[in-house]
């Protein structure tokens, strides 16, 4: 049997392990009556944490939101998880989220059991993170434009183009999407009556709007539907490369935001990228070190037969000399 404060805690780490119990799950997981589990209840509304009951056959009780953050319970691996979550925070590119993580780690570290810092300072030590080397965003503009997705509520900012162009934008903010170091935001823009997407670390003068309605996302995978804009949507030359490979081969060499693999069956997969000069392209394709062959532009074709005869040449001077 528990005493009343063991049990307390575990009534807690309960409660904020799922989002709704019912009274006859926790009494039977505390091995109490459904007087004391009520009296616990009450104990914990005291300290200051908002549970809530509800009557009925679909009942139960749910830990809700208060006004201050409360003291979590994590288990051992959520908090290895969340040191190791707060110490790599440091090499993002988020202006204030090493300070603001820097902090948080060092309250979770004062609470960790001995058995758990040992672990963790193995495991810093076994890991070495290098910064993402994209371009610096604020703190504060990722978690407005966050609120803004999340709760459907417009936005508007000044955007400043791929080649410098400035521009004022109302928008309806959908998602964000984290990739090759940079912060993207996929959204409704109003004024151009289409979907599009911007580079967070653009964007300036943020505010929020009112509430608009829910839209259906562009695609149903963002990863792939921002991998492609960034891709492709900014380059005028854009190629279309047929691989003899699987696409778990081609994306081990091709990042997100170099081009889109698509599977076209076994041993088969289509690549969709953007460059902005022939020569660069041509040559990057040949070192991937895979078989394929072009689909588009007819001129890619063409250059990579001029840079094949002029390694072959390069290639024979070698040997004659």
């Amino acid at each position: 049997m528990l005493t009343s404060s063991a049990r307390l805690l575990r009534l807690l780490s309960l409660l904020q392990a799922r989002a709704r119990w019912t009274g006859a799950e926790l009494t039977e997981r505390l091995e109490v009556t459904d007087r004391t589990l009520r009296r616990d209840m009450d104990r914990l509304r005291t300290l200051g944490y908002p549970v809530h009951a509800t009557s009925g056959p679909a009942g139960g009780y749910q830990l809700g939101a208060g006004r201050s953050l409360p003291p979590l319970m994590l288990a051992d691996d959520e908090a290895l998880a969340v040191a190791l979550g707060l110490g790599s925070a440091a090499a993002t590119s988020v202006a204030g989220m090493a300070d603001a993580s820097a902090r948080a780690l060092a309250k979770l570290d004062v609470v960790l059991p001995t058995r758990l810092r040992r672990r963790l300072l193995a495991l810093r030590g076994a890991i070495v993170r290098l910064p993402d080397g994209g371009p610096e965003v604020g703190l504060a503009a990722v978690a407005t434009l966050a609120s803004a997705c999340s709760e459907h509520r417009a936005a508007s900012f000044d955007y400043a183009a791929h080649r410098g162009e400035p521009s004022r934008r109302d928008v309806e903010p959908n998602r964000l999407a984290l990739l090759g170091g940079r912060w993207y935001l996929v959204a409704w823009d109003r004024g151009r009556g289409d979907w599009r997407t911007f580079r967070v670390d653009r964007i300036t003068a943020l505010a929020l709007a009112g509430p608009c309605l829910p839209r259906e996302p562009p695609s149903e995978d963002i990863a792939a539907y921002v991998s492609r804009g960034v891709s492709t949507g900014a380059y005028e030359l854009r190629a279309s490369v047929v691989f003899a490979a699987s696409a778990e081969a081609v994306r081990a060499t091709v990042p997100p935001a170099y081009g889109v693999v698509t599977p076209l069956g076994p041993g088969r997969c289509r690549l969709e990228a953007g460059a902005s000069y022939l020569d660069g392209f041509a040559v990057w394709l040949a070192i991937i070190g895979l078989p394929f062959t072009v689909e588009s532009p007819p001129q890619l074709r063409a250059r990579l037969r001029e840079l094949a005869a002029r390694l072959n040449a390069a290639g024979r001077e070698d040997d004659a000399a």
